[in-house]
């Protein structure tokens, strides 16, 4: 595998995502003769579970736990992450070999894959641009029913399916909970592939997010029919808080002064983020430096939990 780097590793997770989606169920058969019985999703799992934070602390927590408590020291724990990783890296790694290889480069060749390895992008407009109708329904379809099987299970989903009300209680946690369930069960699900299925199925508007988990949540949106069209979940949020100021200062009167609005509007800017906020958040980056949780309730009293409540709901709309 030459150098066992996080770029590397990830890089090559993405050609082969895109390869699983080119290949024959007979090449796939084949495939397995070569890779030691793991097929191409197993494969990719463990290039993403090598560099997985999450992945690593729980396999070094195994090893830490053997250790009596007095005895775990910060150098001990980090020592402990290091080789918990470079397990997971030689795992990945000793999978590939000269026969698989070269077995993936001939069926690459014969689907007629362009490989771009400066410019990923590159690849994934070109694959996009020959993208039948077919294919992207497909893929719609799959993706639809992963989201409808796992909505019992995964709580976020189960929230936006079954409890809409209480959409304003889902969490960046959250989110990120239902993103890597999806990487580790469906690489090929990929937000940046759903949308773009959307996007030939339909007259997508909205410009994709940046952000993966905010893309994913506008794709939930989209599935679960709380959006009839495929929109970003920030612009979504932007709007409804610009809604929510104007009915505020409909009337005779403005309810907010402009140093309370700059406040809310640290709150639009956190939620866009991080799709929930709490009242200990304002003790953190940006509220922090403007006073935190003190200033807030200097600015809006006893209001101050009733509006965070309320744009946790309004901004989720």
């Amino acid at each position: 595998m030459g150098v066992a780097d996080e770029d590397l590793f990830l890089s090559l997770a993405n050609r082969l995502i895109r390869l699983e989606k080119q290949i024959t169920d007979k090449e796939k058969d084949k495939l397995l003769e070569f890779s030691g019985g793991k097929n191409l999703k197993q494969i990719t799992k463990e290039l993403i579970t090598a560099f997985d934070q999450d992945d690593i602390e729980t396999k070094a927590q195994i090893e830490i736990d053997k250790v009596p408590v007095q005895d775990q020291t910060p150098a001990l724990i980090k020592e402990a992450k290091k080789k918990a990783q470079e397990q997971l890296i030689l795992e990945a790694s000793k999978t590939f070999n000269g026969a698989l290889n070269g077995y993936l480069d001939n069926v690459r060749k014969q689907h007629e894959q362009i490989i771009d390895s400066v410019n990923i992008d590159t690849v994934t407009k070109s694959e996009w641009q020959t993208t039948s109708v077919e294919k992207a329904t497909e893929i719609v379809n799959h993706f639809t029913e992963y989201l409808e099987a796992n909505k019992d299970e995964i709580k976020a989903l189960s929230i936006f399916y079954n409890q809409p009300y209480n959409r304003r209680d889902i969490t960046f946690k959250m989110i990120k909970d239902v993103m890597e369930k999806l990487q580790l069960e469906k690489p090929l699900l990929a937000p940046d592939y759903v949308w773009d299925a959307y996007a030939t199925l339909e007259d997508v508007k909205s410009k994709q997010p940046k952000d993966e988990l905010t893309a994913l949540v506008s794709l939930i949106r989209r599935v679960c029919g709380i959006d009839s069209e495929l929109k970003a979940y920030d612009s979504t949020i932007e709007a409804n808080f610009n809604k929510w100021i104007f009915k505020q200062h409909t009337g005779q009167h403005n309810r907010f002064s402009q140093e309370q609005l700059d406040w809310l509007r640290m709150i639009k800017d956190h939620v866009v983020s991080s799709y929930h906020i709490e009242i200990d958040d304002l003790d953190y980056t940006p509220f922090d430096a403007k006073g935190g949780k003190g200033k807030m309730y200097q600015l809006f009293g006893k209001e101050m939990n009733t509006i965070i409540e309320e744009l946790n709901e309004v901004l989720a709309a």
